[in-house]
């Protein structure tokens, strides 16, 4: 059947991820494992939107403890064609079908990238970390202390990373379930405002605006006091002001119901400024009410689990952790797991 211009488009968003290295491409063995899942998690037999049974069954445990081989273990899958057919009959049956595969392969596409960040990230060079040692010079053998400098520089550069990329995943995640759009900062309507009330130059990136409500959305996972201690607090006070300022209701989506003093002074100031305000259950309860049924099906089985397992660690007890680098590879051992990055 004839597939339309929006199915192709989004077919070939979803399965590039460009801009920066490293690039990922997911094959069709990976989109059509993808889809399968969608229609496991839906409770829709395959063939319901043309798609082969596969050979091997679908797995019924979470996706992440799903193995990787699994996904590019599929024989003869569907080519392209076939698939964005696939998608084209399951738009037909439900509308947000296409939103769903969009943003499962946004995640898959983001976890294969960081794989390959983890094995593609530079060691630091001692050029790099060697000035850091000034302040700790002395304090331990010269072995010891450049050993430390280079390990934590690239644990600190994996971190960034990981950061970048989580962001770039979460924020349009959860714009499209609230059923609007990330705004980057050139194209935003809230400008930047300096402390004295005089405009600056540029504009303030809005994590979900919903133009049909008038509301600017900012997402943060957690708010705790030592989150924005520096500079950064500035920001974040400054950013329902610019909205108002702008026309715009401002709003704050807090996913983590930890409470701290930064927290409650922003929620004072959003609610005097006429914003809203949702911190924890009651943030995940607004997303899935405005996700509706298939989109709230996404955020419980592809976003809360992680965030739910972070909540529920004890930072106060951690295990032993050892980590050695040789020629082809990195071991990282906590407490009695070991794991291997296999280096490029």
């Amino acid at each position: 059947m004839p597939v339309s211009v929006t199915v192709k488009t989004l077919f070939n968003k979803a399965r590039l991820l460009t801009g920066g290295f490293p690039e990922v491409k997911l094959s069709e063995s990976e989109l059509y494992a993808l889809l399968l899942l969608i229609c496991r998690d839906l409770t829709w037999h395959p063939s319901r939107i043309g798609l082969p049974i596969p050979i091997s069954s679908v797995p019924q445990e979470n996706y992440y403890l799903i193995k990787p081989d699994w996904f590019e273990g599929h024989s003869g899958p569907p080519n392209a064609k076939a698939l964005r057919e696939a998608i084209e009959a399951a738009i037909e049956i439900e509308i947000d079908f296409g939103m769903y595969f969009s943003n499962l392969c946004s995640l898959h596409k983001r976890r294969m990238k960081f794989q390959k960040i983890l094995s593609t990230q530079p060691k630091p060079t001692i050029d790099q970390v060697g000035s850091r040692g000034l302040l700790e010079y002395g304090s331990y053998s010269d072995k010891f202390l450049f050993n430390w400098l280079v390990w934590r520089k690239w644990v600190f550069d994996l971190d960034n990373r990981s950061g970048q990329e989580t962001g770039y995943l979460f924020e349009p995640v959860l714009a499209r379930c609230l059923g609007g759009e990330t705004i980057k900062a050139k194209d935003s309507l809230v400008k930047r405002i300096g402390e004295g009330g005089e405009p600056k130059a540029g504009g303030r990136q809005i994590d979900c605006y919903i133009e049909e409500e008038n509301l600017a959305y900012e997402f943060k996972i957690r708010l705790t006091i030592a989150a924005s201690g520096q500079g950064r607090w500035g920001e974040e006070k400054s950013f329902p002001k610019e909205c108002v300022a702008a026309g715009i209701r401002p709003a704050l989506i807090v996913l983590d119901p930890t409470t701290s003093n930064r927290l409650e002074e922003l929620r004072k100031l959003l609610l005097d400024l006429g914003g809203l305000v949702f911190v924890g259950e009651d943030a995940w309860r607004l997303i899935e009410e405005r996700a509706g049924p298939i989109m709230a099906s996404f955020v419980k089985n592809y976003i809360k689990p992680a965030l739910d397992a972070a909540s529920e660690f004890d930072t106060t007890i951690l295990d032993p952790i050892s980590m050695t680098w040789s020629s082809d590879s990195v071991v990282i051992q906590i407490g009695e797991t070991k794991h291997v990055i296999k280096r490029q």
